[in-house]
């Protein structure tokens, strides 16, 4: 397949093609073809968006497995590893995470952390490229853009996943006065989380306040975001307590570290507030260390009952 994918014809390609030839032999003939120049098709994008769904192969390359952007900037390798403050950091390129070249046709990164990685790169369309592991027979596709139309809001809420998770705990700071009285009301804690392959959450009725590492979890379970059909900008959230049936929400994001959460069952609107901001710069800096999988939301016909 990646063969397929060098199309010489393209416009795309003699823009980076050097003026380098190397010969193939097709049958009794020799034919030159252009050398691609990696640097030069690197460079043609600011940003390089990591389109985890489409990873393919059973292994992984733990930097590029959570980074959601990277960039390469003179011999900086950049990436934004969160989802809060994504299109801010670094000026939207994220932080220095290492360096690289491309030496003998091949890309070579020196990751903070990770270590030394060599990459075969090829072109798959105009915007697109391919970054394969020969030690992992893993690929990731890249796809380009520019920082002036490169949509944050899109990657921010199609990984909404990953907000609930790099904060340690979501604190409860407003309840609506209007809405029904609800078992809801007293849980002022929810902590999201992921175990194994399941998304977990905690929840505690603990008063405000808190010290982050006294609280204590009265509830646990799983949770499951949902899109909303014809609704970009709106997501549902199920918290299914064990042994206590479900609790469903339109999940409204306010800010990077504010979160409201609309108890259609009671019409109560709660109001969260983000504590201790996880920074994911490198490998194993907890038990929680986040990595990206692929993911695809369930969709759901329903229709926001929140009035803004």
């Amino acid at each position: 397949m990646r063969a397929i994918k060098l199309l010489l014809t393209t416009l795309t390609l003699a823009i980076l093609a050097t003026g380098c030839y190397t010969e193939v032999i097709v049958g009794d003939e020799f034919i030159e073809e252009p050398v691609l120049n990696i640097r030069t098709l690197l460079n043609s994008y600011e940003i390089w968006y990591v389109d985890i769904n489409a990873t393919d192969g059973n292994g992984e390359v733990p930097f590029l497995q959570r980074a959601f952007t990277v960039s390469f900037m003179d011999e900086t390798l950049f990436a934004n590893n969160n989802i809060v403050g994504i299109g801010k950091a670094g000026n939207g390129f994220g932080l220095d995470v290492g360096y690289f070249n491309t030496a003998n046709g091949r890309l070579q990164i020196n990751h903070n952390v990770d270590g030394y990685w060599s990459f075969e790169v090829f072109v798959v369309d105009h915007n697109t490229i391919e970054l394969y592991d020969s030690n992992s027979q893993t690929s990731y596709f890249l796809e380009g853009y520019q920082r002036n139309n490169f949509d944050y809001d899109m990657v921010f809420y199609d990984n909404i996943q990953y907000l609930l998770q790099e904060y340690d705990v979501w604190e409860k700071i407003a309840t609506s006065e209007e809405g029904l009285l609800d078992d809801f009301d007293s849980e002022n804690y929810l902590q999201f989380y992921n175990d194994g392959n399941r998304n977990r959450f905690s929840s505690s009725v603990d008063p405000s306040g808190m010290h982050l590492d006294d609280i204590l979890w009265d509830y646990r379970g799983e949770y499951s975001l949902f899109d909303v059909y014809n609704d970009e900008t709106l997501k549902t959230l199920t918290l299914d307590y064990d042994f206590m049936g479900n609790d469903y929400f339109e999940l409204y994001v306010i800010n990077d570290s504010t979160i409201e959460l609309y108890h259609s069952k009671s019409g109560t609107v709660y109001k969260f507030r983000g504590k201790g901001f996880i920074t994911y710069l490198k490998s194993g800096i907890s038990e929680s260390d986040k990595k990206r999988a692929k993911t695809e939301y369930g969709t759901m016909k329903v229709v926001r009952k929140r009035k803004i």
